[in-house]
C-alpha cells in the first residue's frame, strides 16, 4: 500500500472539496458539530454589534470626512485678516519666534493674495480661492479657533486622526466602527479613499485601528479599477458552487475557533475574509459610477481633468454612505495645502481640486435627503503663520506660509450642525485662536457626541487603563455650533 508522506494542505483540500459534490456529504456528516455552532458564531462576528451602545439620541449616523493634509491656510481661505493688509511687510517675527519651524526663511507680515467677501444668508466670509464652496456657506458650521499641539507633519497628523502624537493608537474611523459598527454586514464600516498619486505623510498609519481588534481598521478602496486588490477570484465558477463553498469554509472556520478562545486576531482574520467575500459583489456595484446620471458627473467634476479624481472620490463617499457605510475618509496625494513657498499659486491649485467636488458633495446629500443624517467634516491638521516664508532666492514674490499650530480653520456640514454658523476668533493677525478656542479633544468630542456617543463612556479596557479617543483630557462638546 501506497503511503502518501505529502498530505494535502488545508488550501488545497478546499479548492476540491468545494467544487465536488462529495464536499455536500462532508457537510451532512459534520452537521451537527457545524449547526450547533452557528448561532453563536453568528453573534459574536456581526459587524452591527455595539460593544458599547448608544448613550444618547444621535444626530447623525454617518459621517464623511474630507481631510486636507499639508495644513490649509486660514488667513487665505476662511479667516480674513485687515490688519495684515495693513502692516504688510512689517517684522514680526520676534514676536512669534518660538512658534516658528524654519526661522531661517521667516519674512515679513504677509497679506493674502485672495480677495473676501461675505455669502449666504448668513454672511459668511470666504475668499475667492473658493467659489463653489461659497455658495454652500449656510449648510457650513466653521470653526475658526481651532489649535492643536505640534507643529510638524507626522505628529499633528497622528493628532488629529487618533488624539495622540504617538503612533499605534486607533483612528477616528476606527472609533466610529467599534462604538457602532456598520449598517450594512456587506460593506466595512470604515472605508478610506486615499489618492490614486500617493499616500499621505505617515501613509497607512493614518487609518490604523491601533489597539482595537483588526476589523475596525479602514479598509482603502480604489476610486478606478478593481475597488479592493485580490478581491476577484482568478476563475469563474458557478454562484451556487461558491455559495456553498463559501458556507464550508465558515463552519469549519467556526470549529477551528471555538478551540482556540480570546484570540482576537484570528477572530479578526475570519472576520475579514467573510467580509471580502461578500464584498465581491458588492464593492464593485457601489464603484460603478455608470449608474449616475450626465448632470452628476458633471456637477462633480468627473469631466475636467483638474477635478476628475477627487469629484471621483466624493461621489463614490455619497454611494458608499448610502449603502450603510459609518466612515468613509478622503485623502488627497502628498501634501498639496502645505504651501511653504509661491502660496498664490499653490493654494489656488489645491483649491481648483477640491472646490467644485466638495460643494457638489454638500448639494448632492441634501437633494437625496441625506444630509440631515450625515455630518461632513472638512480641514487639516494644523494651520499657517501669518508671516511670510522665503525661498532660498528671498523672492518675495514665491513666498509662502510655515506651520502654524495655535489657529486653523475647520467646518461640519449636515447632521445635528447649525448651517451658516461661525464659532470662535483668532488675534489680529490670525496667528493664535484667542476666543472660545477649540482644541482637537472638543473637535474629536463633539463628532462622537453628533452619532450619539459619549467621549468618556466610549473606551477599550487595556492594561489598566480605560483608552479613549479623547485620552485623558476632559474635553467639551462645541454646543454653540449645534442644531
Amino acid at each position: 500500500m501506497l503511503i502518501d508522506r505529502h498530505p494535502t494542505s488545508r488550501r488545497s483540500f478546499f479548492n476540491h472539496v468545494g467544487t465536488g459534490l462529495h464536499g455536500a456529504a462532508l457537510t451532512w456528516l459534520l452537521g451537527r458539530d457545524l449547526y450547533a455552532t452557528e448561532k453563536h458564531a453568528t453573534e459574536k462576528h456581526s459587524t452591527g454589534t455595539n460593544p458599547q451602545q448608544l448613550h444618547h439620541a444621535p444626530r447623525a449616523k454617518s459621517v464623511i470626512h474630507l481631510f486636507m493634509n499639508g495644513g490649509p491656510s486660514q488667513m487665505d481661505l476662511f479667516d480674513p485678516k485687515p490688519m495684515l493688509d495693513k502692516h504688510h511687510g512689517e517684522e514680526h517675527f520676534e514676536k512669534i519666534a518660538g512658534e516658528v519651524e524654519f526661522p531661517e526663511a521667516a519674512g515679513a507680515l504677509m497679506r493674502s493674495a485672495f480677495k473676501f467677501a461675505r455669502h449666504g444668508d448668513c454672511g459668511m466670509w470666504m475668499s475667492d480661492a473658493m467659489p463653489h464652496l461659497a455658495k454652500q456657506v449656510d449648510k457650513l458650521a466653521l470653526i475658526q479657533s481651532m489649535h492643536t499641539t505640534n507643529l510638524t507633519h507626522e505628529p499633528a497628523l497622528y493628532k488629529i486622526h487618533s488624539g495622540s502624537e504617538f503612533i499605534g493608537h486607533p483612528s477616528l474611523g476606527s472609533w466610529v466602527s467599534y462604538g457602532l459598527g456598520t449598517e450594512n454586514e456587506n460593506f466595512p464600516a470604515y472605508v478610506v479613499l486615499d489618492d490614486p498619486l500617493g499616500l499621505p505623510v505617515n501613509g497607512i498609519d493614518n487609518w490604523s485601528a491601533g489597539f482595537l481588534s483588526a476589523v475596525h481598521q479602514g479598509t482603502r478602496f480604489r476610486a478606478t479599477g478593481s475597488p479592493v486588490l485580490n478581491l476577484k477570484p482568478d476563475y469563474n465558477q458557478p454562484d451556487s458552487v461558491s455559495l456553498f463553498e463559501r458556507d464550508l469554509i465558515t463552519r469549519l472556520d467556526r470549529i477551528h475557533e471555538q478551540r482556540r478562545p480570546h484570540r482576537p486576531q484570528l477572530d479578526a482574520r475570519i472576520s475579514t475574509y467573510a467580509l471580502a467575500a461578500r464584498m465581491q459583489v458588492t464593492a464593485s456595484d457601489a464603484l460603478d459610477l455608470s449608474q449616475e446620471t450626465a448632470d452628476t458627473m458633471r456637477r462633480y467634476g468627473i469631466d475636467q481633468k483638474k477635478t476628475e479624481s477627487y469629484g471621483r472620490r466624493c461621489l463614490i463617499a455619497r454611494r458608499l454612505i448610502e449603502r450603510g457605510v459609518r466612515f468613509v475618509q478622503l485623502f488627497i496625494n502628498s501634501q498639496i495645502w502645505d504651501n511653504h513657498s509661491a502660496i498664490a499659486t499653490g493654494l489656488k491649485d489645491a483649491c481648483e481640486r477640491t472646490d467644485q467636488p466638495v460643494a457638489a458633495l454638500l448639494e448632492d446629500l441634501q437633494q437625496r435627503g441625506l444630509l440631515d443624517d450625515t455630518l461632513v467634516m472638512w480641514g487639516g491638521e494644523m494651520g499657517r503663520l501669518p508671516i511670510a516664508q522665503l525661498p532660498g532666492d528671498k523672492n518675495v514674490r514665491n513666498a509662502g506660509r510655515d506651520h502654524n499650530k495655535n489657529a486653523f480653520c475647520t467646518w461640519m456640514a449636515g447632521g445635528g450642525i447649525k448651517g451658516g454658523t461661525v464659532h470662535g476668533q483668532t488675534d489680529d493677525f490670525g496667528f493664535a485662536a484667542v476666543e472660545d478656542r477649540v482644541s482637537v479633544e472638543d473637535w474629536h468630542a463633539t463628532l462622537l457626541h453628533l452619532l450619539g456617543l459619549h467621549h468618556e463612556e466610549l473606551f477599550l479596557e487595556r492594561n489598566g487603563l480605560k483608552e479613549r479617543l479623547t485620552g485623558v483630557t476632559r474635553p467639551k462638546v462645541v454646543h454653540e455650533i449645534l442644531a
